[in-house]
């Protein structure tokens, strides 16, 4: 269980690094720091969950190709 928890947190930070990488490379990053008022904070959260479903994406096919590794 522990290990299982390891491959998902490592593969989940290389995910979510890799998508605040290419958000960084198409120039969101730029757009959040430019942006005013309200419109900064519903940047923010896209830029946010953006970087988590990569996270997630990440861990997830870790945890799919480690099961599979097992079996």
């Amino acid at each position: 269980m522990a290990s299982t928890v390891k491959v998902f947190l490592w593969w989940f930070l290389v995910g979510a690094t890799m998508a605040s990488a290419v958000i960084m490379l198409q120039g969101g990053i730029r757009e959040v720091m430019q942006a005013q008022g309200s419109v900064w904070e519903l940047k923010l959260v896209e830029l946010l969950t953006t970087i988590m479903g990569g996270g997630l994406l990440g861990g997830c096919i870790a945890l799919i190709l480690d099961r599979i590794k097992k079996s």
